[in-house]
């Protein structure tokens, strides 16, 4: 591809998205209406999916920043739910769909049919959690679709190797299929094992915040790469690594958390817009290639399809949840009591998504009915992304889920600060009465602890009364001031420089200085 059509790609996608967070509507289905209208809007070069560049290039980032943000401790107190729906509903909806697309099409043998099953079984990873981040579900519910979509990928990606091999005539029966299922599951869990602790020794040691984050930028490569050189998955080393690294993200130096954070955030901002808006842009190729289905029957199969995919998961979800809680008596006491709301909403936040497209376009052409594959691959995840992915926030305020309870999460920081900020002033205390601290002045201890007391009663300020002309905290007041000073500080520099009394390397480091306070104000005030 030309570079001036991928930067147009790339820029287009992120004027989108910025659009979209101004809008109601998630960014994720604003991007793919804009890409199917732009795939006919003349001028605009044809923008084919290449599974050679969505899975080793696009997926592992994606997969990487989604793991590292996401709470390994949450994660496994609910590994037996995500476990039902990344791999136990994976293979129900590869055999359910796949029959029943078997039993619509005339002609479509089984195992053709098992190979559009397995590519549109994994819910998409980005767009289900992203709606539901936007509109604050529960932790636990949130928690269990993020880890879904981290392991789906994996699951589905094999069931489709296991399917594509009985399609072609080299299957090795439902042994083969099971021994290649564990070597790519047992094998990529070993190499992100492996992996690990090396990793995050190395980045550690690693002082230089420069390279710190480039290594940063080739953990999920490296890991997908390594899995996939032994045939094992690389989408679970990926996901165990960042599970990993996320974890331990507290052991690595400040100043690499701070210029990591940013970059992952550019980098995922980019790469989910990117990968949006180009299932939009695969219009004209999937009809292109759609050969003898067209018209009304081509649209019926895809209707039938999409609520074939529809349906599976509900018949999956309900189940799943229930059936475990009324024979063991151990979970009913290990986890929360549920009613048939939450079930419902994961039933349809089962949005489909680029990887699913990638996939069907990595189908070899000698493959049976490979063009009809593509076309209701395509349909699926535009059915669901546009159908649920609309439907989806007004239908969790038509059931009124139970909101985050914000106060009491609150209650919890401030209450952590406090016995954070007791610690430190302990710890204060004690180094100030060393004979090598004690020239330390009066003043700038006294300025230590005001520091502590500030952080201790900022967040217990949130819990109390607002100023009823701004709504603001005296913490938000004070952070606000604080901004306005920096600025006046800023514009003081500059006036320095332009007047030739300091260069341009000292305003560098002072301006430095004031982004890093200011960078910590906002952070906190993020929090």
């Amino acid at each position: 591809m030309e570079v001036l059509p991928l930067v147009a790609l790339v820029a287009g996608s992120a004027a989108v998205a910025g659009v979209a967070r101004r809008t109601p509507v998630p960014a994720p289905l604003l991007l793919v209406a804009a890409g199917l209208i732009a795939a006919y809007v003349p001028g605009v070069p044809s923008y084919a999916l290449d599974p050679h560049i969505v899975l080793p290039l696009l997926l592992p980032p994606l997969l990487h920043t989604a793991a590292v943000d996401s709470s390994y401790l949450d994660l496994r107190a609910n590994v037996r739910p995500i476990a039902l729906l990344s791999v136990g509903y994976v293979l129900f909806a590869t055999l359910a769909v796949g029959y029943a697309a078997h039993l619509l099409v005339p002609g479509l043998p089984l195992p053709v049919a098992l190979v559009l099953g397995a590519v549109v079984a994994p819910p998409d990873a980005v767009a289900a959690t992203a709606i539901a981040r936007r509109l604050g579900l529960p932790n636990r519910m949130t928690t269990i679709l993020q880890g879904e979509s981290l392991v789906n990928d994996a699951t589905a990606i094999t069931a489709y190797k296991v399917a594509l091999a009985a399609a072609v005539g080299v299957g090795a029966g439902w042994a083969g299929g099971v021994a290649e299922f564990l070597l790519a599951s047992v094998g990529g869990v070993g190499v992100g094992l492996l992996l690990m602790v090396p990793i995050h020794w190395l980045r550690k040691r690693l002082k230089e915040p420069l390279l710190q984050n480039t290594l940063s930028l080739l953990i999920p490569f490296v890991a997908y790469a390594a899995a996939e050189r032994v045939h094992a998955s690389g989408v679970l080393a990926v996901v165990v690594v960042g599970l990993y690294l996320g974890h331990r993200n507290w052991q690595v130096d400040f100043a690499t958390r701070l210029q990591e954070e940013a970059v992952w955030k550019v980098v995922a901002f980019v790469l989910e817009s990117v990968v949006f808006a180009l299932i939009g842009l695969q219009l004209p190729v999937v009809l292109k290639g759609l050969g003898e289905y067209e018209g009304a029957v081509a649209a019926w199969y895809a209707v039938v399809v999409f609520l074939a995919v529809v349906a599976a998961r509900f018949v999956w979800v309900f189940p799943a949840t229930f059936v475990p809680r009324w024979v063991s008596e151990r979970i009913r006491h290990r986890e929360p009591e549920t009613d048939w709301k939450s079930p419902a909403i994961v039933g349809w936040a089962g949005m489909r998504g680029v990887v699913s497209l990638a996939i069907a376009f990595s189908v070899p052409m000698e493959v049976p009915h490979r063009n009809l594959i593509l076309f209701l691959t395509f349909t699926t995840v535009i059915g669901t992304l546009v159908v649920q992915g609309l439907t989806l926030p007004p239908l969790i305020r038509v059931l009124k889920l139970p909101p985050r309870d914000v106060q009491a999460e609150t209650l919890a920081e401030a209450q952590a600060q406090s016995e954070a900020s007791r610690a430190a002033e302990e710890r204060l205390t004690e180094l100030l009465e060393r004979p090598e601290n004690s020239t330390l002045p009066p003043p700038l201890a006294d300025r230590l602890r005001t520091v502590l007391e500030r952080r201790r009663n900022a967040v217990w300020e949130r819990l109390g009364e607002v100023n009823p002309v701004t709504g603001e905290s005296a913490d938000d007041v004070y952070r606000r001031l604080a901004r306005e000073m920096i600025e006046a500080e800023r514009e003081v520099f500059v006036s320095l420089r332009d007047r030739r009394r300091i260069d341009d390397e000292m305003l560098r480091a002072l301006l430095r200085r004031l982004d890093l306070e200011e960078a910590a104000a906002y952070r906190e005030e993020a929090g």
